[in-house]
């Protein structure tokens, strides 16, 4: 499949003084900023790049857009129109946030169009003047299937010393896409066959971004960390010797499976950027000048893909985790852990 982008440049013909016109899109990795590059080091990585003369026109022209028939009208008789066709399994648009303090481009990966009046098409002898050259920063997102399977589900069975009967947890999403934004709904079953006590319920949700282009760079951020508790207001009232007030104390109430006990619930979550904003290095998707963005949707892997040519993959798991005690003050200390993982995809809908 290749997809198609197209536009217009607006350009003054009387000041070319013989110079020619091009348009280039670049898929670029940017691994530094370009204030780095002191030494002639590049921190730029061209993943695929394509260039057009548009000025003087050459060759055969394409069928114009209704997109770029809108814009040729009113940028008048200097507009001309250029289109490019990229291939499928070009990487979607990725950032790694940066620190506050960080300034300059992000990392990651990146879409550029740049339209500049040169003698030659890429002659790396020949200055170009800043003030010759428009850019644009497009970004490329991939949206959501038409049709996804089911959801997936995983369960672990644990016994523990000094018992001779497990801890089954069980926990499974109702389907295999979500959308940003939207609540993820956990079932949790628990089959608590042991005299012990789940005391905990916790559930997060890890992204994973593994840099295939130039090292072996893999690490994973927890975007999301909830225990499942809640709180009850209980009224008490105090005697002054003046006057009687009333005074709400808040009481922790955990969600807790006694011993010989079973629960099946499903809890709510939804792993969101706004939460994770201090954290340098998170995937993001592509962003755009001015505008917000979100958390990396999935990187969809598709047969004969090759990995290193997508840049970045990101991938997301949630994780369901109990705390499994004796009860009382120090059967916390001599805790342990039922866990079990689930893979999460998460990504845009399709536009209507």
């Amino acid at each position: 499949m290749l997809f198609l982008i197209d536009g217009v440049v607006k350009i003054d013909t009387d000041a070319l003084e013989g110079k020619k016109v091009f348009v280039y899109l670049a898929c670029a990795f940017r691994y530094g900023r370009d204030d780095l590059d002191v030494i002639g080091l590049s921190f730029r990585k061209d993943i695929w790049t394509e260039r057009k003369q548009i000025y003087p026109p050459v060759g055969s022209t394409s069928p114009t857009s209704p997109m770029q028939e809108t814009l040729m009208k009113k940028a008048g008789e200097k507009a001309y129109p250029f289109q490019f066709t990229i291939p499928n399994n070009l990487p979607c648009s990725v950032t790694l946030q940066p620190a506050p303090e960080d300034k300059g481009k992000s990392c990651g990966v990146d879409y550029e169009v740049k339209a500049y009046v040169a003698d030659e098409a890429d002659n790396p002898d020949e200055k170009i003047n800043k003030k010759d050259t428009a850019r644009l920063i497009i970004r490329k997102i991939q949206f959501a299937p038409d049709n996804t399977g089911t959801g997936p589900k995983a369960d672990i069975c644990k016994q523990f010393m000094m018992s001779d009967k497990p801890v089954n947890l069980e926990a499974s999403l109702d389907k295999e896409i979500y959308y940003h934004g939207d609540p993820i709904p956990v079932r949790v079953k628990i089959n608590n066959e042991t005299n012990k006590v789940v005391k905990k319920i916790k559930v997060c949700v890890d992204q994973t971004t593994d840099v295939v282009l130039y090292s072996a760079d893999k690490y994973t951020k927890t975007v999301l960390t909830e225990e499942f508790s809640y709180f009850v207001a209980v009224p008490l009232r105090v005697n002054n010797s003046s006057c009687w007030f009333c005074v709400y104390l808040n009481i922790h109430n955990r969600e807790t499976v006694e011993g010989n006990g079973s629960m099946d619930k499903v809890l709510n979550i939804i792993p969101l950027l706004a939460n994770n904003k201090e954290k340098r290095g998170l995937a993001l998707d592509g962003r755009l000048k001015d505008e917000d963005t979100n958390l990396a949707s999935t990187t969809i892997l598709r047969p004969g893909m090759d990995k290193e040519v997508l840049g970045i993959l990101v991938s997301y798991k949630i994780k369901v985790n109990l705390m499994v005690s004796r009860g009382g003050l120090l059967g916390d200390l001599t805790a342990s852990d039922v866990t079990v993982e689930l893979p999460l995809v998460l990504m845009h809908p399709k536009p209507a």
